[in-house]
């Protein structure tokens, strides 16, 4: 368990998995996600039980200040030869938005990631129109690499992406 001064990261459990359901079924929590497949409480129970298995991702439920789950964060392709990984996150809880609950734990999971794994690059995918995110992501230290062009397909629509990341040193300089 990760703790903050207002979000604790913690292991997921199986009665999490209604509420991933509820979100991952609604447009405006998965409109920046690579999702687009309705999901349901068997999609989300075999993603469960299958992680325990894989030594490539750590995921992690995000409880604010309450106890409230209100999403999720957590490192993908998490490679330790050349010690790097891939963010992910999602606040799915639409009445905890704007409130700095992502920079939060995604600050949370990097110190995780660069003091305790050993980590030295994290890496993310960004659609080019989430300006939120883009400035959360700049927040916490992620830099912009370059940008793929037409890479993600919204709404009738094609959508450049940027590739960020953040490498240990930069991060441990930071104020």
């Amino acid at each position: 368990m990760l703790k903050g001064s207002r979000l604790t990261l913690r292991a997921v459990t199986r009665d999490d998995l209604p509420r991933y359901v509820h979100w991952l079924n609604d447009l405006q929590v998965i409109e920046h996600l690579s999702l687009y497949l309705p999901m349901n409480i068997d999609d989300e129970t075999e993603w469960y039980e299958g992680r325990h298995h894989r030594s490539d991702a750590l995921n992690f439920a995000v409880d604010d200040e309450t106890g409230k789950h209100i999403g999720s964060v957590g490192l993908m392709n998490i490679n330790p030869r050349v010690q790097s990984a891939e963010l992910g996150i999602v606040i799915g809880d639409k009445t905890a938005w704007g409130r700095g609950y992502g920079t939060e734990a995604i600050g949370l999971l990097l110190e995780y990631a660069f003091n305790t794994l050993n980590l030295n690059r994290i890496s993310l995918r960004v659609n080019a129109d989430h300006p939120g995110a883009i400035k959360c992501y700049t927040r916490c230290g992620f830099v912009t690499e370059g940008e793929m062009r037409r890479a993600e397909f919204r709404a009738g629509r094609f959508i450049n992406q940027y590739l960020m990341s953040v490498l240990r040193a930069e991060y441990q300089e930071r104020p």
